[in-house]
Order: C-alpha cells, then sequence, then structure tokens
C-alpha cells in the first residue's frame, strides 16, 4: 500500500468502509464491498454512474490505464468531506450488488 492510498482510504473512510486491494498493477476501490474505481498511479478515478456525472461534471474524464475500455472521472476533491459524503452514498445506491460466485 502506498501513500496516495492511505490518503484516498483516510479521507474515504469517513463516509463509510473503504477497501484497496490490489490489482493487475493497480489498486481497485470499494465502497461497503461495491467496486467504485481504481487508483492507478497518484490518482483516483471513479466509475460514471448518475450521481458521479451530475457532481463531478467538472472533473476530467480519462482512461485509468493502457487498454482500459472505461471512461472514469479523476478525483481531486479530497477537502471537500460533504461532497465526499454525497458521491459514495449516491454511487452505492447506483451500483450493482457484488455478484455472487455459484457453487459448482
Amino acid at each position: 500500500m502506498n501513500e496516495f492510498n492511505e490518503y484516498v482510504r483516510d479521507y474515504f473512510s469517513e463516509a463509510g468502509d473503504i477497501v484497496i486491494k490490489p490489482m493487475m498493477g493497480g489498486f481497485l476501490v470499494y465502497f461497503y464491498g461495491k467496486l467504485i474505481g481504481d487508483v492507478c498511479g497518484d490518482e483516483l478515478f471513479l466509475k460514471r454512474t448518475p450521481t458521479s456525472d451530475r457532481l463531478l461534471a467538472d472533473s476530467d474524464l480519462r482512461y485509468p490505464y493502457e487498454e482500459s475500455k472505461t471512461l472514469m472521472h479523476v478525483f481531486d476533491s479530497f477537502d471537500d468531506k460533504c461532497l465526499i459524503q454525497e458521491l459514495l452514498e449516491g454511487m452505492y445506491a447506483e451500483l450493482p450488488e457484488k455478484k455472487t460466485k455459484k457453487a459448482k
């Protein structure tokens, strides 16, 4: 876990349960078990949902890594606790439930 991941976790954990897991050279960010974004290098990318599109309308939309097929919001408003709270709550409600694995 690098310093930027700790920074993201510190700010976002005030809104609830944040877990950051390593995956394919980057890190995946989960809010109460739902995937909300990626940390690539020293940037946080959040999934596009109606809430993130509305609240982050002025943010850059970029691909988080080479060969990615999904444009994501670049998030950098860490000092705005109200924005983070509203953003994460809205995204959580809009994102699908975690898929359960079928028993073999």
